[in-house]
Formats: structure tokens, C-alpha cells, sequence
């Protein structure tokens, strides 16, 4: 039976600490120039219809150092969803493609592709959730901090897809998680009732109270792609959800701090505070290659 990687929540906290275990024995081996071709042959589809960075060059060259290729493909230049139902692209997709990675918009998209499907999906990311940039941060969080349970991660900004997902990665590797948010941008409700029937999930419209004894600060932009339009409305709801020197006091004396990029100074961060924890933000970004690695071997790997 197939496996996917469409959501966080799809995965027990044994399998997200294999994939993690997974990552750093491979970071540990491309580090020393050993080479595990262990998709040898293999070849990743990756449909975008979000423009990325650091998803296509992460999937494309982790495909290629597990010994696999990759192929990129438009949302523009194929029919998904467009002159063809998905359910039609999965079907054909399946027949040429060991496994496809998705970056899009709706989830629900996602969940089709997957489901008509006969290879691995993996969602890049949808305005839901981003479940490979969670994993990357908690392979970060590890390294610097050890064992994950017990600590607690403070996020500061829009209730937006990587709130959702770091939620869930959160309280799955029992960390506790505030949130500091308005009103009108909290994460998705049913993320909400989950977290806080587990007790670890604090929801807070003050950026301190969420600080206060934090091992580790995270944030986002105030305003994704596809919401350009909502900017201005976005920069006077956010005004004081920022992470400055001032924010960080409030919590543990080596707080680390993390952004999933691009990272707009000034804005959800300042420059000071991004300059000088700009070690753990670029390990974080290394660490997309290497977790996706790990979920790409989990998933497409016929052993």
C-alpha cells in the first residue's frame, strides 16, 4: 500500500522521529561525502503552481543525490486541474513517475491527487498546511536543543499554514506551543480544538504573554504569496506581532529563532534579531534538503 505525505496529522509521533532520525543520518553522510543512491533510478514529478525557492531547489537536488532525477513541472505548462480533472493527471502521472511532489493553493487538491494516485504525493505546500517545513524545524530545533519534549516554541505572527502544521509538529513531539495572533487571523479552528484538548497549545493576542519562557521564537511574513492585495489591511493588523530584542528578553537566555523565509526585515522580524540568529534561520534552510530526503526515501523507496 502506498504512502503519502499530505499533512502532519497523517503521521504518529514514531514515524515524524524515524524521518527525523532518517534526516540526520543523511545530513551526517553528505557531509562526509558518502553517497547513498538510494533512489537510484527513481524520478520525482514536481508540480508547481506556487513559484518556490527553496521547495524546488531542496526536492530537486535531494532527488538527485538519492540517485534519482526530478522533473519540473509548471502548473502553467500541464492540465492539472485545468483542461483535465486531477483525478485524470494522477491517474497518468502514475504510470510515468515513481512519486510527485506538490506546491499549491487548495488542499483539497492535494488530497485528490493523492487519492487517484497509484505513487507517493507529497504536499510542498498549500494554504493549509506546510508539513516538509515543519519536520525541517524540528530536525533544526533538535540539533540545538536535544531532546524536543518538554520545550516550548513561541510563534508570533498570522495564524497562516505554517502555524497549522507547527501546531500539530509541535504537540506530536510534546512541545508546547503559544501562538500570538489577532483575533481575525487565528489558525484553522479544528487545529485549535485538536492542540488544546492536548494541553500544550496556548492561543494568546499578546506577543509577551506567548514569549515568556520560550526556548524558541518563530515567524512569518504578514502577508503570503496570493495575498498581495490584503498587504496594507495585513501591515496594521500585525503592527505589534513583530519579533525584536525587546520580545526576546522575555524569554529563555539562548532562545533560538526561526523563519521559514523569505524573511521581509523590519516587518515580522527585525534586522538585529534576524542577523544575529541567522545561523539556526540557514541551518533551518539546509535542513529543507535534508528532512525531505528522509520523507522522499520513507516514501518512495521500494526496500
Amino acid at each position: 500500500m502506498k504512502k503519502d505525505l499530505l499533512k502532519l496529522a497523517d503521521l504518529s509521533p514514531q514515524e515524524i522521529v524515524e524521518i527525523l532520525d532518517l534526516a540526520d543520518k543523511l545530513k551526517k553522510e553528505q557531509k562526509q561525502g558518502i553517497p547513498h543512491k538510494i533512489l537510484q533510478g527513481k524520478t520525482l514529478g514536481m508540480i508547481f503552481t506556487k513559484a518556490s525557492t527553496r521547495t524546488r531547489v531542496s526536492f530537486e537536488v535531494g532527488i538527485y543525490q538519492l540517485g534519482g532525477i526530478a522533473l519540473y513541472l509548471n502548473g502553467n505548462d500541464i492540465q492539472l486541474g485545468r483542461g483535465e480533472p486531477i483525478r485524470d493527471t494522477a491517474r497518468v502521472l502514475s504510470r510515468y513517475l515513481d512519486g510527485i511532489m506538490i506546491r499549491t493553493y487548495k488542499q483539497r487538491d492535494v488530497e485528490e491527487l493523492a487519492r487517484f494516485s497509484t505513487i507517493p504525493i507529497i504536499n510542498g505546500l498549500t494554504d493549509y498546511c506546510h508539513p516538509c517545513q515543519v519536520l525541517a524545524d524540528l530536525q533544526t530545533i533538535r540539533e540545538y536543543k536535544g531532546d524536543l519534549k518538554g520545550l516550548k516554541l513561541a510563534y508570533i505572527g498570522d495564524g497562516n499554514n505554517m502555524a497549522n502544521s507547527l501546531i500539530v509538529g509541535c504537540i506530536k513531539m510534546g512541545m508546547k506551543i503559544a501562538i500570538a495572533c489577532p483575533a481575525n487571523y487565528r489558525p484553522d479552528a479544528q487545529i485549535i480544538q485538536w492542540g488544546k484538548e492536548s494541553g500544550l497549545l496556548e492561543l494568546t493576542e499578546e506577543p509577551k504573554k506567548a514569549a515568556a519562557n520560550a526556548d524558541v521564537f518563530y515567524t512569518d511574513v504578514w502577508a503570503s504569496m496570493g495575498q498581495e492585495s490584503e498587504t496594507a489591511l495585513r501591515k496594521e493588523a500585525f503592527a505589534k506581532y513583530y519579533i525584536d530584542a525587546k520580545l526576546m528578553k522575555y524569554a529563555q537566555k539562548d532562545a533560538m529563532v526561526l523563519h521559514c523565509l523569505p524573511a521581509h526585515r523590519e516587518e515580522e522580524i527585525t534586522g538585529e534579531v534576524f542577523e544575529e540568529h541567522r545561523a539556526e534561520i540557514f541551518d533551518e534552510a539546509e535542513n529543507r534538503l535534508h528532512a525531505q530526503k528522509a520523507v522522499m526515501v520513507k516514501l518512495m523507496c521500494d526496500k
